[in-house]
């Protein structure tokens, strides 16, 4: 039988409180301050830069 990895479910625990209490204070601030957000981060993104599609002229 295979023993518990205590450590890897004491992780998950804490990072669920982490994630929970971060949502509380984000719904705390009001939704005025706060930009549309996801679950998954893509928020927290560098925006993007766009390229020139032509090399300068030497």
């Amino acid at each position: 039988m295979a023993k518990p990895n205590y450590s890897f479910e004491k992780r998950q625990r804490d990072l669920a409180k982490k994630q929970k209490k971060e949502e509380k204070r984000l719904r705390k601030q009001g939704p005025a301050d706060t930009p549309a957000t996801t679950t998954d981060g893509a928020d927290m993104a560098e925006p993007s830069v766009e390229l020139p599609t032509e090399p300068p002229a030497a």
